[in-house]
């Protein structure tokens, strides 16, 4: 086979190769068969749409002429959007990291005809420069090497294999105790820069598992460092070059300490977790900044962010896409960034005071350009002052809107958008804002209708076509979403699939020998191996992500099947505690989560508007370890649940506070609960 073949694909990374004169080829049976048939190595090149420097090795290389011809005399040449197959990217990263190199985007690996690694990098240049050789001179060694010297392939391919094959092996421990997640906490929270905010120098990213840490560490000590470092890092991100203080949104990383110059993408991803953080935070400390942020990200999300129906409609539907690009017009960043001159010609005689708030120049700050920021001054100022700010960032966002627009990867992962129906429907609840709810709704509704052929998860869908196998995250992301639901709504669907989610993740995915579950499931089969992990990445870990839906079924269901699951998972990995906590966040949080949890139970006549006193309150407060069940007068929990048998007072709405498999006494008057719920007393 000689031709490119990703013209038939539907991923829009793939689409941007489809023109290439490298035959391109997707990862599938005809082209490991091709590479095995022919003896010949494959290349296999990963990326994503919003890949800033994919784009960059794509125009230097592999639209080159010669380049593309030494790569289809020696490989079959294999294309792969790593977030259409996040096993495959995972696998292959794992190998590169094997090898001592860093991983990332784009990913440049050498395989056998088999798919076993032997070799392989992130970016090449087109000719040796930053002390890397050139392209061409990789692709002619490893062909060379891979033709004479088919010994040194084994070797690599065996050494690389039997590192592989650990990747399913977890490291077991007891369980984790309150003390041992705040000296994590207090070990963690030292590294955060006491300036900017945030884990680190230079690169910063968000890291919002880490933030919902400290949050959690903060309500459960009191200590103030941990919540003036999630303040902190919001604050500052908030008002950074990071935000599009336009159109609202943020970006996926900034490649400076004090988060003013971005990676343009934005990712569905991050935005989804950055508004779980913001809203719990602004839950407790009401500031107007984390409103304004969460407003103006629900607003990007619905406009900018609902995918599209078809290739030939514009026609949206009721899921979200994945990202927008960082380039426009083959420049990083062109789409965001203003010179003086534009700024003053838009805004006229309001010019003056948006500069000095933004921080415009003449000589900009970022090559040039001004990335507009408020870092300089992160404090509000006056209602009218910031009145006519908004007015001049309407204006601004009305000249943008005829600019050339960053690329927009519109297809629907199931992982991401459980991220982010989760997060809008607990800000709709925390906010008042029933139509966020229903967004989060209609989303989740058109992935149980267009996603799940035949009862099984899909994890991606674009314009009618369905593909791949789900993966961990994808049950994970999608339950945690249900349950959310479940407890916004009172809507009992939503709890059911819940269970019969993790019903298939128990069958299919669950290790019966190591524990945890595995990445992908047991009737997977173009993979070289199975990986299982409990460490965050960009998102959470589905392992980590696990646990807390564990802990709120055995809540919720009064089932203690999913309290042992929940325990059992933990001790799985809590082993890699004592190596690296670092990146166990999610699990560390689950943990607490299941030691700590306060089941909300409120028992209402559902036709009634009474007991809408008590969510009103539940919605001011940040209650990380809160689990909310209302209840219908005439419903009837488990025997098993703590609340059995709990009904109204005196025909009145009541509010039961459990905890322990232990409950309160009813409460009748929503300040009783407060105060509970506060600990400030009676």
């Amino acid at each position: 086979m000689t031709a490119n073949r990703l013209a038939n694909e539907t991923s829009p990374y793939l689409l941007q190769h489809q023109d290439n004169p490298v035959h391109w080829k997707p990862w599938d049976k005809e082209a490991l068969e091709e590479a095995q048939r022919e003896n010949k190595p494959i290349l296999l090149s990963v990326g994503y749409a919003a890949c800033h420097w994919c784009h960059v090795m794509a125009h230097e290389s592999f639209e080159n002429e010669n380049i593309a011809a030494l790569m289809n005399q020696h490989f079959v040449n294999i294309k792969v959007d790593r977030e259409e197959r996040p096993d495959l990217d995972s696998i292959y990263q794992s190998a590169l990291a094997l090898l001592g190199e860093h991983g990332g985007w784009p990913l440049t690996m050498f395989l056998t005809p088999n798919g076993e690694p032997f070799w392989g990098g992130t970016y090449f240049p087109p000719e040796p420069r930053y002390g890397r050789p050139g392209f061409p001179q990789i692709l002619s060694g490893i062909a060379e090497v891979y033709s004479k010297e088919p010994d040194k392939v084994e070797k690599n391919v065996a050494g690389l294999g039997s590192a592989l094959a650990k990747l399913s092996d977890n490291l077991k421990g007891g369980r984790v105790s309150l003390t041992q997640i705040d000296e994590m906490a207090e070990r963690l929270v030292r590294e955060c820069d006491p300036v900017n905010g945030g884990i680190g120098q230079a690169p910063k990213f968000p890291q919002p598992s880490i933030l919902k840490l400290f949050w959690r560490a903060w309500k459960r000590s009191g200590q103030p460092v941990f919540r003036q470092a999630v303040e902190r890092a919001l604050t500052r991100m908030s008002q950074g070059g990071i935000y599009d203080h336009l159109g609202g949104g943020f970006a996926r990383y900034t490649v400076d300490e004090r988060w003013l110059i971005p990676h343009f993408e934005k990712m569905l991803y991050d935005n989804a977790q950055l508004i779980d953080v913001l809203t719990w935070v602004w839950q407790e400390s009401a500031h107007p900044l984390f409103e304004q942020r969460v407003r103006e990200t629900v607003d990007w999300l619905l406009r900018d962010m609902l995918a599209q129906e078809s290739e030939t409609s514009d026609g949206k539907i009721d899921a979200f896409a994945s990202t927008l690009d960082a380039d426009s017009e083959g420049e990083e960043g062109k789409f965001y960034v203003w010179s003086e001159a534009e700024v003053d010609e838009v805004l006229q005689e309001d010019s003056a005071p948006f500069k000095t708030a933004y921080d415009v120049s003449r000589g900009g700050n970022w090559e040039g350009k001004n990335i507009l920021n408020r870092l300089h001054d992160t404090e509000f100022l006056s209602d009218a002052q910031e009145a006519d700010l908004k007015k001049a960032r309407a204006k601004l966002f009305e000249r943008r809107k005829g600019r050339i627009h960053p690329g927009w990867d519109d297809k629907v992962l199931a992982d991401w958008n459980g991220l982010m129906i989760g997060a809008l429907a607990r800000a709709g609840a925390a906010f008042k804002e029933p139509t966020w709810t229903a967004a989060a709704q209609k989303a989740f509704t058109f992935i149980c209708d267009h996603m799940m052929p035949e009862g099984r998860l899909h994890h991606s869908w674009r314009r009618g076509h369905l593909k791949h196998a789900a993966t961990l995250d994808d049950y994970a992301n999608l339950s945690e979403a249900a349950l959310a639901l479940y407890q916004v709504t009172g809507q009992s669907e939503y709890l059911t699939q819940a269970e019969n989610w993790c019903q298939t993740l128990d069958r299919h995915y669950w290790d019966t020998s190591g524990g945890g579950y595995f990445f992908t499931a047991d009737d997977a089969r173009d993979l070289i191996v199975r990986s299982k992990s409990a460490h965050d990445n960009a998102v959470p870990a589905g392992n980590g992500t696990m646990v807390a839906v564990l802990t709120q079924l055995f809540h919720l269901t009064g089932s203690d099947h999913y309290r042992e699951r929940a325990d059992h998972l933990i001790t799985s990995f809590t082993g890699e505690l004592d190596r690296n906590f670092f990146p166990l966040s999610t699990l560390l949080n689950g943990a607490e989560f299941l030691q700590s949890a306060q089941q909300i139970v409120i028992v209402k006549d559902p036709e009634s508007d009474e007991g809408e006193a008590f969510i009103n309150v539940l919605r001011s407060l940040s209650l990380p370890n809160a689990i909310l069940q209302i209840v219908g007068s005439g419903d009837t929990l488990p025997e098993t649940h703590p609340a059995h048998g709990k009904g109204l007072v005196d025909g009145k709405p009541a509010v039961y506070l459990c905890q322990n498999q232990s409950c309160s006494l009813p409460m009748t008057d929503a300040n009783t609960l407060r105060a509970a719920l506060t600990g400030s007393g009676a």
